[in-house]
């Protein structure tokens, strides 16, 4: 850097001017120097020379007066010579490729020496033009060499990439190594030219980017390569032991912008793979879906790890969605409808929640949720429709419906971050679980189709449950858990459309209930039908008259044997209910008292009539109870029993035997009233009479005959009766009385809604008609279609003469 010293011819005794040449004053018109780290070429005698430099930094300017001819031609000279060897220090640097040994790629000075002489050619001498220009030729020269090699490896799959990457990272090294060298040509050269010029780093990567990446040649063998390892990996399942260099090529990728690309191609042949791969799984496992849904999951568990290992983050989601769209690709459908029976069956619900997750990934849930809806209603219709099993009906429903309850809160779930997240301060809390909305319409739904199997039937034994429950009671369980499981099965009751069938059903049963003494427990029937009118059914609120009517017949009871001194009439209790709050008709068959109970009851009735002269006192026996004091051989016992049966049993007073034609005359009953009695009297468990002959069934020609040996082991013995349960022929009265019901319905709804339109066509009509009365039931368009034929007769309607299919309505 002997600047002044090239230009004068110094004495050779004198140093001063020479020291002064080397050393700096700041004018503050240059850059601080920059500190170079010491590399191994440096020589000691070059560090010694820089360590004694004086501290001050900055050039000077030296005048010569005089004719400087001589000079100015030996500083162009020296000037050329700086421009030569710099220009040989840049070939030197990206000459020393990996591998080439060190003396094959000689620059011819140290480091600082190279900073320093740039420094002056360009702040001093102005070669920057020069400089950059060797630097730019130096750049180009070196990238179509480095795209050469790359070319003519004759590496393969992550061997290439391990090649590739070595490149890389001599690239990297040499730019960063100029860049510290040129600082000056970067910083004030290029820094002065901006608009321009670009830096020694943007020249480099742009090189970079065009020569290398953009070489077809470079990229197809870098496709192929990472295509060859991708495919070895997921063929063998295992980990490539040279794996981490595709984590090193990312690097790079990201680093000169090229890592879209990249992705697009990892995407591209990742879906191509799995596609190929969920075709072929298919065909070979098409009668095992589970195992190809295991087989999914695996796949996408396996990318998700090699994502984490080796990709960026943002990469992680991608590559999984890809990876589970491509191997549902055309599989969700076939996967969803022979799976979720298999999965329901086996009450596999761990599984149904992955291929929820899976499916809601790729955005193909719909196939899931109608499959979801088939299964439940072919369970359903197969359940309502086995009238062998009729009886476990309701039991079978209830235990679909908590499956299905329990598949829709544990697998069919959404997840979603919740609104309040920024406030909380752990993941777990920001995360809200909810059912999909969408499976919960598919169970309602199902169901109701299903229902739809048999009509009336389901309501009927919805009612016939809740009551068979009500009576049996808690027996030990907590209130809260009784209730629970009652609530349990409302929900069938809603999903039912013969809502009217199950209100009749459940009121004459409740009616039974409270009559007989029956019920479990009065404040949960309360309970219930509170539940009932308030969430379905308005109508239920009716019902609440009957616990009315039973208060007020014990408060009139009490008064009635506060006024009677007749020890017999002491042991009468009678229950006066109101005609229209029961469900019940007036009795119109007629049977024979025993003369004392005959007494008792015109004793009672005379009573009454004092305080409610004008109301009409009918008698209904059919639900009436007595306890009889019976004496047998091996002892006496107390009979609780129907009034029926008491009748019954009454006549052994007079006589041990007697024929079913006598005890029909004696009591003048209705035939099946007497011959179901008899045989629960005779063919039961508990046989106080005998039936000859033996026999299950009580015919016209059998002699009964009072059992004195009857016996039993306690004291106080009840004895069913058929009359005490919903019986068949009474399950035919009560559905013939819906049927007369609905007809009364729709005959309302139709005129109703004639009388407002007052003219409709048939469809608009059958339509309005429907809409009137679907919160009680769905009739059908014969039902619909007979009532408005009926009206027409009945003149409330007429046809138009211009138009048959228009009716109108009569004022």
């Amino acid at each position: 850097m002997a600047l002044v010293a090239s230009l004068l011819e110094l004495p050779k005794t004198s140093k001063g001017l020479e020291s002064l040449a080397f050393g700096y004053t700041n004018d503050g018109s240059a850059s601080p120097r920059r500190k170079i780290a010491r590399l191994d070429t440096d020589s000691d005698i070059a560090s010694r020379s820089s360590s004694k430099a004086k501290s001050s930094t900055g050039p000077f300017r030296v005048q010569v007066i005089g004719d400087d001819t001589a000079y100015r031609i030996q500083a162009k000279n020296v000037q050329a010579g700086q421009v030569r060897n710099l220009k040989q220090c840049i070939n030197a640097i990206l000459d020393a490729w990996p591998g080439k040994k060190v003396k094959d790629a000689v620059h011819p000075w140290t480091y600082e020496k190279i900073f320093a002489t740039c420094k002056s050619s360009v702040t001093v001498y102005d070669n920057g033009p020069q400089l950059y220009d060797d630097m730019r030729i130096g750049l180009e020269r070196a990238m179509r060499g480095l795209a050469e090699n790359m070319i003519g490896s004759d590496k393969r799959g992550i061997k290439y990439v391990a090649y590739f990457a070595e490149w890389c990272n001599w690239f990297e090294g040499k730019v960063a190594l100029l860049q510290s060298l040129f600082t000056y040509l970067d910083q004030v050269y290029v820094a002065n030219n901006r608009k321009t010029l670009l830096s020694i780093k943007e020249i480099a990567y742009g090189l970079y980017s065009e020569r290398i990446f953009g070489n077809p040649q470079i990229a197809d063998r870098l496709r192929s390569s990472v295509s060859q390892w991708l495919t070895e990996e997921r063929d063998t399942e295992e980990e490539n032991q040279d794996r981490n260099q595709i984590r090193e090529l990312v690097k790079f990728l990201i680093l000169h912008k090229q890592y879209t690309v990249f992705e697009e191609y990892y995407l591209e042949i990742t879906q191509l793979y799995y596609e190929k791969e969920s075709k072929g799984n298919a065909e070979v496992m098409k009668d095992d879906p589970k195992a190809f849904f295991y087989r999914v999951e695996g796949r996408v568990m396996q990318e998700g790890r090699r994502s984490e290992d080796l990709l960026p983050i943002g990469s992680w989601s991608i590559v999984a969605e890809t990876t589970e769209r491509a191997l549902l690709k055309d599989r969700a459908e076939w996967l969803a409808n022979s799976l979720v029976p298999i999965l329901m069956k086996a009450e596999d619900i761990l599984t149904m929640k992955l291929l929820y997750k899976r499916l809601a990934r790729v955005e193909n849930l719909k196939p899931l949720s109608i499959a979801f809806r088939n299964y439940i209603r072919i369970e359903v219709e197969k359940i309502v429709t086995d009238a062998e099993h009729d009886e476990d009906m309701v039991t079978r429903l209830l235990k679909l419906k908590d499956l299905c309850d329990r598949n829709i809160t544990q697998a069919f779930v959404q997840v979603s971050s919740s609104p309040d997240a920024s406030k909380t301060t752990t993941s777990a809390a920001a995360v809200v679980e909810k059912p999909d909305q969408e499976f919960i319409y598919a169970l309602s739904d199902a169901f109701n189709l299903g229902f739809r199997a048999r009509r009336n039937k389901p309501a009927e034994m919805i009612a016939k449950y809740l009551d068979k429950q009500l009576r049996k009671g808690q027996k030990g369980v907590a209130d809260e858990a009784f209730e629970a499981e009652l609530d349990k099965v409302l929900p069938l009751y809603r999903s039912t459309e013969d809502k009217d069938v199950f209100r009749t059903f459940y009121h004459r049963m409740l009616a039974k209930r409270l009559l007989l003494g029956k019920s479990a427990s009065e404040d949960v029937e309360k309970r219930m039908l509170r539940e009932l009118k308030d969430k379905y059914d308005p109508e239920f609120g009716t019902a609440e008259d009957m616990f009315k009517d039973l208060k007020l017949s014990k408060e009139m009871m009490d008064e009635y044997h506060s006024r009677v001194t007749n020890a017999e009439s002491q042991k009468l209790n009678v229950m006066v209910l109101q005609h229209s709050a029961w469900p019940f008709s007036i009795p119109k068959a007629v049977i024979d008292l025993p003369a004392e109970m005959q007494t008792q009851l015109t004793s009672f009735t005379e009573h009454y009539k004092k305080r409610h002269a004008n109301h009409a006192l009918n008698w209904d026996h059919a639900l009436g109870t007595v306890t009889l004091r019976a004496a047998f051989n091996p002892g006496t016992k107390e009979l609780s029993v129907s009034l029926y049966q008491a009748i019954v049993l009454l006549l052994f007073n007079e006589q041990d035997e007697l024929p079913f034609k006598d005890i029909k005359d004696q009591t003048r009953m209705e035939d099946d009233d007497l011959k179901r009695t008899l045989q629960s009297l005779a063919c039961g468990k508990k046989k106080v009479l005998k039936k000859i002959p033996v026999g299950r069934d009580v015919e016209d020609s059998d002699v009964f005959r009072f059992n004195a040996d009857f016996t039993d082991t306690l004291y106080r013995v009840h004895i069913n009766t058929i009359q005490a349960k919903v019986s068949v022929e009474e399950t035919h009265r009560t559905n013939r009385a819906i049927a007369e019901d609905r007809k009364h319905t729709l005959d309302a709804a139709i005129v109703r809604i004639m009388k407002a339109k007052k003219e409709l066509t048939f469809e608009q009509l059958k339509i309005a008609t429907v809409d009137a009365v679907k919160s009680h039931f769905v009739p059908s368009m014969e039902d619909i279609k007979a009532r408005i034929m009926h009206l027409v007769n009945s003149e409330y309607l007429e046809r138009n003469p211009d138009d048959k299919t228009v009716f109108r309505y009569l004022a």
